[in-house]
């Protein structure tokens, strides 16, 4: 198994590639595309720019009719799995963006979608004609396929991982919510998480659009009170007070809270940290308990991360204790520094208490 992903796009893979592709187009020069595809810069090339490097200079050896080189990559990509599959639609950003060219790629786009995801490949082309890209794409959400439903959504995502922005929906995302609107309630957990995602990347920038969104869809779908609930994530870490009212979180202070302590002043790196507190409620109610570390970061400034400990329904009087974890070790995603921390509870979006500590 590879350790990096971009090792699933090895020498070996890539060669096996280009004899598939030989194996439908016998004028496919393997070698001269090995040469040129695997030369002295693809080690330390990342997953991303290998993509791009295979799909680019596919473009050279394959036929230079636009049509004709689609015919061939429609007969190769249902033999490719994994990562591979991700290379046709590159293909398509890279060579099939001209006017001329449009239906032939978007025809390709969804059906390459079926095989590997078509997400980032779609962006370019919503950049250059958004009307008509978009009109597209609220086309896809009526269609059949769940991956190719999922790609209307995802693809259309304000600010998708990996993915070139689209700022002008982070400016107005008016165009993208007829999309959300028909996904909503699809039959497809696949493509509903997609537009949670969706509609999460549009809360960070107008949460208010989403508040109302949230609001006016809550409680008329199970499907869909999971996508308004995924969706709000962020609205909710920041306790956003018109969406916790939606779930019920509304009412911190009816919950009473005591014990509130740390078991150790300071830990170093790679320790633990614990933190004890019981709550009561004062009514029947639902409750939602976070948590807030100011982490230290290497430039002396803290920043905060917010972490969920649990959602409950909660009966007049009904108490509970909890005693809480978090490790300091270092991630892949998440360096830490010696300094000075704290900890919050939240509770229903409501900061009640904060602990200091250090790391040494």
């Amino acid at each position: 198994m590879a350790d990096l992903l971009k090792d699933y796009l090895n020498h070996a893979a890539v060669r096996d590639f280009a004899l598939t592709i030989k194996s439908v187009y016998n004028a496919f020069d393997v070698d001269g595309f090995l040469a040129s595809t695997l030369d002295e810069t693809w080690d330390n090339l990342e997953l991303k720019a290998r993509g791009r490097k295979i799909s680019t200079h596919m473009g050279e050896f394959l036929p230079q009719d636009f049509a004709a080189a689609i015919a061939v990559c429609d007969k190769v990509v249902p033999t490719c799995d994994g990562w591979f599959c991700m290379i046709f639609p590159n293909f398509i950003e890279v060579y099939g963006g001209d006017a001329k060219n449009w239906d032939i790629s978007i025809k390709a786009l969804e059906m390459y979608t079926q095989y590997g995801s078509s997400e980032f490949a779609v962006r370019p082309f919503i950049i250059k004609d958004e009307a008509r890209m978009m009109a597209q794409m609220y086309a896809w959400t009526k269609h059949e396929n769940e991956h190719v439903r999922r790609l209307a959504s995802e693809g259309c995502r304000p600010a998708l991982p990996w993915a070139m922005a689209l700022n002008s929906f982070k400016k107005d995302p008016a165009s993208v919510l007829p999309i959300l609107e028909a996904l909503k309630a699809d039959s497809s957990a696949y493509v509903r998480k997609s537009v949670a995602n969706n509609l999460n990347d549009i809360s960070k920038t107008h949460p208010d659009l989403v508040a109302r969104l949230a609001k006016d869809w809550h409680g008329k779908n199970a499907d869909t009170d999971w996508v308004v609930k995924h969706g709000c994530r962020t609205l909710l870490k920041k306790g956003n007070p018109d969406v916790l009212a939606i779930f019920g979180f509304d009412d911190a202070d009816a919950v009473d809270v005591s014990g509130l302590t740390l078991d150790a002043p300071e830990i170093a790196i790679g320790g633990d940290i614990t933190f004890s507190f019981k709550i009561a409620a004062a009514k029947d109610m639902k409750v939602r308990l976070e948590y807030g570390i100011d982490f230290m970061k290497a430039n002396g400034k803290q920043s905060r991360k917010i972490f969920q400990i649990s959602e409950m329904a909660m009966a007049k009087g009904q108490e509970k204790l909890y005693s809480k974890a978090h490790s300091f070790a270092d991630l892949s995603t998440r360096k830490h520094y010696p300094g000075a921390h704290s900890v919050t509870l939240i509770v229903n979006g409501k900061e009640r208490g904060t602990l200091d500590f250090n790391i040494i």
